[in-house]
C-alpha cells in the first residue's frame, strides 16, 4: 500500500539475521573423510572462514538498515539528542535523506552500508566522545 515506510526493511533485516543463525552451525560438524578414507578428518577451516565473512557482511547490512531506520525515528521524536547520538544522526543524514514518501530504498541502504564499512558513523561519535571526556 501507500506509505509502507520501512516495513520491508524489517523483513530484510530479519532474513539476514536468520541466515546468520544457519551460518553459525559449526563447520567442523561437516567434516568428512578425504583421500580415499586415508584421512578421516578435514578441519573445514576455510569453509568456516568463508561463513564468518558472510556473517560479517550480513551484520554490516543489518547495522546499515538499523542506522537508516533509527535516523528516521529521530524525525518523529521530540527533545534534544545527546551529543553522540546527534553526531551519528548527522552522519547518517549527510548520506541518506529523510523518508517523506515511498521510494526505492536500495540506494539509502547502500549509503548506510558505506557508512558502516567506512567507519563514518563510528568516527563521528568517537570524535564527539573524545572531546567530551575529561
Amino acid at each position: 500500500g501507500l506509505h509502507s515506510g520501512y516495513m520491508l526493511a524489517q523483513y530484510t533485516a530479519a532474513a539476514l539475521v536468520s541466515e546468520n543463525k544457519v551460518l553459525a552451525h559449526p563447520a567442523s560438524a561437516d567434516s568428512i573423510p578425504t583421500s580415499a578414507n586415508q584421512e578421516d578428518h578435514a578441519s573445514m577451516g576455510a569453509h568456516a572462514a568463508r561463513k564468518a565473512m558472510a556473517v560479517l557482511a550480513n551484520c554490516q547490512q543489518v547495522l546499515a538498515i538499523e542506522l537508516v531506520v533509527a535516523a528516521q525515528a529521530v524525525e518523529f521524536g521530540e527533545g534534544a539528542l545527546g551529543r553522540g547520538t546527534a553526531a551519528a544522526y548527522g552522519a547518517v543524514r549527510g548520506a541518506v535523506p529523510p523518508l517523506r514518501e515511498d521510494r526505492v530504498l536500495a540506494a539509502d541502504f547502500a549509503a548506510g552500508l558505506e557508512l558502516v564499512r567506512g567507519g563514518t558513523v563510528l568516527n563521528a561519535v568517537h570524535g564527539i566522545m573524545r572531546t567530551a571526556l575529561p
